[in-house]
């Protein structure tokens, strides 16, 4: 699903490989693809690259895109996650239609692919722990060595094996074994964990049926292979696992064998895509949750005011490489502040509010005047906004003394308020401390809306709402959650990544006034409030009885400056 004429792209490397394959008559002319995430979190912006990508190859060669759980670490998993994901996808508008499935559908078949080694001599049951384990493994400049289990008879590891099933042993007593190479170059082929012992947990999907679970890299090769996948495409972490798919593949009866092919992941500035470290900062309370709107999960985008087509747009700009990078996380605001200059209705809103008394126009006067919707879409409409004697307008649009260079409402100067009339400072009232409660002004009749006729100049323009019709709200200003492009780098440092947030992440305006047309909008709409950014309606029906509104992103790149600085 492209949001770009991919004729006047070059072809990245996927692309290529899958058209030679098909040109070589491979694979019967099919294309097969899954996206295969794991239950144990919410979905990220690095994981929206690999659903576009996983999805988008299978709609472009007329293939077809699998949804597969890899729920093999029940400890780690919920249901609430698998909800999410389903959830995720969906939003991003991708479609797996009846091809949705767990690698726990596939536990008997691997278990009985298991036993199928043992009989060919290539599996064993261990009986070294797992510190044990690592210490015969070696490392990158010496071999390993054989464990002292690695000899037992078919005979005997069929019996061990059984028993690890039946649950005749305890957690971390045994593990099943691939008998492969444990002097080869590749750690991964040094003997790798197929099987570990797991009591005492509920899987979503199985139940208590289990108390062994296959590990990931013999996992996910079989499954793959059952379904039939023809391209297994996974990020490059995974490159170094490739001989193990390959070998599990090649020494089981199994009909398919899937091409792995890797890619490069998401690095994007200012923000982590580990999951482990994203569940800490949910389970530290960095964050109110998954779907925090500063988070860099799909829930936390959406709940932002992100909209589905910036995210494809995002992850068609950045491309498809081999090659590490790290993104900026301008480009991705772009992409939304791009969309949303489009799409999004035009509002105005007051965050920072200071009281206007337009003191010669009439009490009880209310005129409703016609306001557009978009200033350059006219097929958006008007709206009609009411226009009373008293107005808010935002306390740095006023001074009582400025140069020239300021173009907003001075005391004794003019001022136009948006799709509506001119008025002019006259006086202001403070209370005791001297801050500025009110400001009172007087306005022309005759500029309603247009330009004065008689030639006066009168450069700014403020937006403003109706005093007794505004909405009172409440408005989130969300920034960049880390303060820092590379937040991973904190070990390198000394620190830890969290050392890195942002404390200015969030800043919550609990007394703004807004277009009485906003007091009813659905949860997710989106808005452009005028002169301050794109702002969407919080999933968070209300915060004391007020409605809530999140900024999406501010109107220009307020980090450039900072970055070009720094």
């Amino acid at each position: 699903m492209s949001d770009t004429n991919e004729t006047t792209k070059p072809r990245h490397f996927i692309q290529q490989y899958i058209d030679a394959d098909i040109a070589a008559g491979k694979n019967e002319g099919k294309v097969v693809t899954r996206f295969p995430p794991e239950p144990n979190g919410y979905l990220h912006i690095g994981h929206a690259k690999s659903i576009c990508l996983n999805f988008g190859i299978a709609e472009e060669f007329n293939g077809s895109c699998n949804l597969r759980f890899d729920d093999t670490n029940p400890s780690k998993e919920k249901e609430e996650f698998v909800a999410a994901i389903e959830q995720d996808v969906q939003w991003l508008e991708f479609d797996w239609q009846d091809r949705l499935y767990y690698a726990s559908d596939y536990f008997e078949q691997l278990h009985d692919f298991a036993v199928e080694l043992i009989n060919a001599g290539k599996a064993y049951v261990c009986d070294l722990n797992a510190e044990q384990v690592r210490a015969y493994r070696g490392t990158l400049q010496e071999p390993g060595k054989n464990s002292p289990h690695r000899d037992r008879s078919v005979e005997e590891n069929l019996e061990l094996f059984a028993k690890m099933r039946s649950g005749d042993f305890a957690d971390g007593e045994r593990v099943l074994r691939a008998k492969i190479d444990m002097a080869s170059p590749n750690m991964n082929m040094r003997d790798p964990t197929l099987y570990r012992i797991r009591h005492g947990v509920i899987h979503h999907q199985t139940g208590e049926e289990w108390c062994i679970y296959p590990m990931y890299d013999y996992t996910h090769p079989i499954s793959d292979a059952i379904e039939g996948i023809t391209h297994s495409l996974c990020t490059l972490e995974f490159e170094d696992h490739r001989p193990l798919y390959d070998w599990v593949l090649d020494n089981i009866s199994i009909g398919c064998h899937p091409q792995q092919i890797e890619f490069s992941r998401l690095n994007l500035q200012y923000t982590i895509v580990s999951k482990r470290k994203l569940t800490q900062l949910v389970e530290d309370n960095h964050v109110s949750g998954w779907d925090d709107p500063r988070m860099p999960t799909l829930a936390g985008l959406r709940r932002r005011g992100f909209t589905p087509a910036s995210i494809r747009d995002f992850c068609d700009r950045i491309g498809v490489t081999k090659s590490d990078n790290s993104i900026e996380m301008g480009v991705l605001e772009n992409c939304i502040r791009e969309d949303l200059n489009e799409i999004a209705p035009r509002r105005m809103a007051v965050l920072n509010p200071v009281k206007v008394v337009i003191e010669n126009y009439p009490e009880d006067k209310v005129e409703q005047l016609d306001a557009p919707n978009h200033p350059q879409k006219e097929e958006l409409g008007t709206r009609q906004i009411p226009f009373s004697r008293e107005v808010f307008i935002d306390r740095d649009d006023f001074r009582e003394e400025a140069n020239k260079k300021y173009k907003r409402l001075v005391l004794g100067k003019e001022v136009r308020l948006r799709n509506a009339y001119v008025i002019k400072a006259e006086d202001v009232i403070k209370d005791d401390s001297g801050e500025i409660i009110e400001i009172r002004c007087s306005y022309d009749t005759e500029t309603l809306n247009k330009n004065p006729a008689d030639g006066r100049k009168v450069k700014g323009v403020i937006h403003w709402v109706s005093a007794a019709h505004a909405v009172e709200a409440e408005v989130r200003l969300y920034d960049r959650l880390f303060n820092q492009p590379n937040p991973e780098s904190a070990a390198k440092e000394g620190k830890e990544f969290t050392d890195y947030i942002n404390e200015n992440s969030l800043e919550t305006l609990s007394k703004c006034y807004l277009e009485t047309n906003l007091q009813d909008v659905d949860a997710g709409e989106r808005f452009q409030f005028e002169r301050e950014g794109y702002f969407c309606r919080d999933t968070d029906n209300s915060a004391n009885g007020k409605p809530v509104f999140n900024r999406t992103v501010t109107l220009r790149d307020t980090w450039a400056k900072i970055e070009a600085a720094g």
